[in-house]
């Protein structure tokens, strides 16, 4: 008989500030082994991976991007509740992988000061020593091991040099173990940390069945009206409140004021650790991020670079991918007419190609397009460039009553608002935040762009502009973009002056270094999204595609004319209901069908209009012969009663309007949900979005028929 032994895996949470390079050592570490998902009971989001080394297994978890461990947001709740393995999810943690920048130690080492005081071993990796060099700055990392006690291994995480020798370092703190627990707090502080546990203690047994940390002790005393206190404090102990104010006031009798003592006490640690580690020259050096930055972040050359950037993004979007497009268009009509030459014709045959293929078809068509969008999003976060636009969008967020901390969330949601919105946790303001949450659904996500891909190459003429530099389709795309960002602002401006009245809070944020951006980072995330894209989006569009296909196929008349059938099918007699309420927009009921079709997810409305009008398999093509034939056949399309064409110009640009403006996703509506904890912001939500797209529709019609008539 013989026994297997399990291999014991090492957890390791990698920590580290925001623009360290933490997400690019992650990615270089586990490679393609890793998952996204969320930590049970909150919508922060959970990212593992697993490596090995040495013969050695670690599952490293990448925390989120922090400037310090004091649980004031639910990222940093959950930070600290997983270093201190206090969340049953997750195995406790055998190890800390600090990231820092070295060319901004000082600020860095902050976070470092409050890690060390959990006693976990630790390892230290100190990148972008090349950024601190082109500063100027020498580091002697030797000497700095020695100050902070703690290994010390310089890398530079986007060419992964010095990844060996961190991995063999990580296993040797994982094996040895290491632990410091000393504190850079004054000593009368931590007497009243000792005796606020001492009083806690005999109060309550507990707060959640564990007695509390020191560190979340500490933490009490430092927060004022914390995140933490609301978090702990119910009615099992309610005098906590009064025990931590009075032990405040007897540190400020004596000069130890609360909360400042903590950064004034830090600060003097770093400068300490310090002394002889880092040398600079006489003078600073003009570095090339400084003379970038001189136009980037200028008034007005750094908006016009913004409104540059994002005009090449949408012209990329929509010219580059059109040859891939093409092959995929290709691939979609030969696998239809494959099935048509060996079926029967009949219920199931028209099920595979009209439902299934026609729906996946749909999909696959814009994955190049997606990729295109995130690859730019992915190149411009890594280069440094993410950091200038909030920066320079802060002066005009100002404006509608948010601060820049706005603003990345909401560039988030030209990917996707589910992401976007999970994203305004780190936004301390909670008038802000629901803010922020209710005007991200707005801005343009990547689930509209099938829509606009089809309606913009059939009916938005091909013309070019300084000698095909711009081009009407692509600056048609941006016009759409920019709705959608006007449309966000404006309500922002209505919500913060009604609804969530209050000062804007000040913006502070730090803007690091340009880089080049690794190639493999953006590769990767380009195949992350694209894959979640595909999945996600692909299994809802064929569950809803054959739900289409089966209300328009049934009741099934034998011997009826495709357009007989549609009228006397299901979908048909439900788009004859609504039909009046949609005929002041310019739709008839086939396209008021499509909208229904497409509440769970806006980019079914592309598959469900190629049912709906008959368009072919793969009815979001912009190019191609079967792109041509869909074409025509949407505008041959007319009116029952009146033989009129129903698609024209105004027509499609209200089409397009509805869906920039409206709340046809089922899937961030329950993240709204899940983030606000009541119904009622995602009610509201959806209400308010589709009487804004609606009347956006209306007028677009009613505008651009009145114009064709001048």
């Amino acid at each position: 008989m013989s026994i297997t032994t399990q291999r014991h895996v090492a957890t390791v949470a990698l920590i580290g500030n925001p623009n360290t390079g933490k997400s690019t050592l992650f990615s270089g570490l586990v490679g393609v082994r890793q998952h996204v998902g969320n930590y049970p009971g909150v919508t922060v989001e959970k990212k593992t991976g697993r490596m090995e080394f040495a013969g050695q297994s670690f599952e490293l978890i990448d925390l989120p991007g922090l400037y310090s461990i004091a649980p004031r947001s639910r990222d940093e709740m959950v930070a600290v509740d997983l270093l201190l393995g206090r969340r049953e999810d997750v195995a406790a943690v055998d190890a800390v992988l600090l990231i820092v920048d070295a060319s901004n130690l000082e600020r860095n080492l902050y976070l470092v000061s409050q890690v060390l005081e959990l006693g976990l071993p630790t390892l230290l990796a100190l990148n972008m020593l090349d950024v601190a060099e082109s500063h100027g700055l020498a580091i002697d990392c030797k000497r700095l091991q020695r100050h902070l006690g703690i290994p010390v291994v310089p890398i530079q995480a986007h060419r992964r040099i010095g990844f060996d020798r961190l991995m063999q370092t990580l296993a040797q703190v994982v094996a040895e173990k290491p632990c410091h627990r000393d504190t850079v707090l004054p000593q009368p502080f931590e007497e009243e940390v000792t005796r606020l546990d001492s009083v806690l203690s005999s109060e309550a047994a507990s707060f959640d069945g564990r007695r509390l940390p020191r560190y979340l002790l500490r933490r009490l005393l430092l927060d004022m009206n914390g995140y933490l206190q609301e978090s702990l404090f119910d009615s099992s102990i309610p005098r906590g409140r009064e025990y931590i104010e009075a032990a405040r006031a007897r540190l400020t009798e004596i000069g130890c004021r609360v909360p400042g003592v903590e950064t004034s006490a830090r600060y003097a640690w770093v400068r300490k650790i310090l002394e002889g580690v880092v040398a600079e020259p006489a003078e600073r050096k003009t570095t090339a991020s400084d003379r970038i930055d001189r136009v980037l972040t200028h008034r007005l050359w750094g908006l016009m670079v913004f409104v540059v950037v994002m005009l090449a993004m949408f012209q990329s979007v929509f010219v580059w991918a059109r040859p891939v497009m093409k092959g995929i268009e290709i691939a979609t009509s030969a696998a239809g007419g494959w099935v048509e030459a060996r079926m029967a014709e009949g219920a199931l045959r028209s099920l595979l190609v009209n439902g299934v293929i026609g729906g996946v078809g749909s999909v696959l068509a814009f994955l190049p397009q997606i990729l295109i969008l995130f690859g730019f999003l992915a190149v411009l976060e890594d280069c440094g460039y993410m950091a200038r636009t909030a920066y320079l969008m802060d002066r005009l967020m100002v404006r509608v009553g948010l601060s820049g901390k706005s603003f990345i969330p909401m560039l988030s949601s030209f990917a996707c608002a589910i992401p976007g919105i999970m994203a305004t946790r780190v936004i301390e303001n909670e008038r802000h935040r629901l803010t922020t949450i209710l005007v991200a659904p707005l801005l343009t996500c990547s689930a509209r762009l099938p829509i606009y891909t089809l309606l913009i190459a059939a009916f938005i003429p091909a013309q070019s502009y300084f000698g095909g530099l711009l081009q009407l389709q692509g600056l048609t795309l941006a016009a759409l973009y920019l709705l959608g960002i006007v449309a966000a602002a404006t309500m922002a401006l209505i919500f913060n002056r009604t609804l969530f009245r209050g000062q804007t809070p000040p913006f502070v944020m730090e803007l690091p270094s340009y880089k080049w951006p690794s190639l493999r980072t953006v590769v990767y995330r380009m195949i992350e999204r694209g894959w979640v894209f595909v999945r996600c989006a692909g299994t809802l569009i064929l569950a809803v595609s054959i739900v289409v296909w089966a209300a328009l196929y049934y009741p099934h008349h034998a011997g009826a004319t495709p357009e007989q059938q549609q009228q006397s099918s299901l979908l048909g007699h439900m788009g004859r209901v609504i039909e009046p309420v949609v005929k002041p927009l310019g739709w008839d009921w086939r396209i008021g069908c499509s909208v229904l079709a497409s509440i769970p997810a806006r980019e079914i409305v592309v598959a469900t209009m190629g049912v709906m009008y008959n368009l072919g398999e793969n009815p979001g093509a912009s190019s191609g012969p079967g792109a041509a034939e869909a074409f025509s056949k949407l505008r041959s399309v007319t009116w029952d009663d009146t033989g009129q064409p129903v698609f024209n110009i105004p027509v499609a640009l209200s089409i397009m309007v509805f869906f920039a403006l409206c709340a046809q996703c089922a899937a961030t509506l329950a993240v709204i949900r899940r983030e606000t904890n009541s119904w009622r912001w995602p009610a509201f939500t959806f209400a308010y979005m589709t009487i804004l797209a609606y009347c956006g529709a209306l007028v677009t019609y009613q505008v651009g028929m009145w114009m064709g008539r001048v």
